[in-house]
């Protein structure tokens, strides 16, 4: 096998699923990332190493549901910091914070436990993907509105021609993904 860097790596290890869940949608599946320990591990590491770095490490890990919880608690383990879920409304038992963000089609509301950070906490947020960016900026907020200071969004999949890693940089979220597809 020739040497590919980590980007081509993992890459070549998410599956495209062609017109799921609707005609004409390419759904980037990530699942495959995940079933060989190899690639797991490669993933993990991408993310592990660039927040050790002093300037970026975080006290918290916040993963986005669901998919986030997968990737951030193992990074969050990996770091020896805590990991905090933020999940959709109505699933988080203790008081919670809250935000709704707009959909396609709707929209949607997710939740944070008000003890979940600290202020001044330094949070690395996460998700599997940023497509329109409405959940990882609706995951900001919350943790915003609790004072804790968000270092980095991070993504393992970037969707840039649907506008989200945009719109979430012009906000002022830095932003880290480890593969961008195009439309194709």
């Amino acid at each position: 096998m020739p040497h590919l860097n980590v980007h081509d790596y993992l890459r070549s290890h998410i599956r495209t699923v062609p017109d799921w869940p609707a005609p004409g949608v390419q759904f980037r599946d990530i699942t495959p990332l995940l079933q060989d320990p190899r690639v797991f591990r490669v993933l993990i590491d991408a993310f592990v190493h660039r927040y050790m770095a002093p300037e970026l490490r975080p006290d918290v890990v916040a993963g986005l549901d669901a998919r986030g919880f997968i990737i951030g608690a193992v990074v969050a383990y990996e770091l020896g910091i805590g990991f905090v879920p933020i999940r959709k409304k109505g699933k988080l038992p203790f008081t919670t914070v809250q935000e709704t963000y707009e959909l396609e089609y709707g929209s949607a509301t997710v939740e944070l436990h008000t003890d979940a950070v600290q202020p001044d906490q330094r949070v690395l947020l996460i998700d599997d993907l940023v497509a329109t960016g409405g959940t990882m900026i609706a995951g900001w907020h919350l943790l915003r509105k609790l004072g804790a200071q968000v270092v980095e969004g991070a993504a393992i999949v970037d969707l840039p021609e649907l506008g989200g890693s945009q719109r979430l940089r012009e906000l002022g979220l830095p932003l880290h993904t480890l593969v961008a597809f195009d439309g194709h």
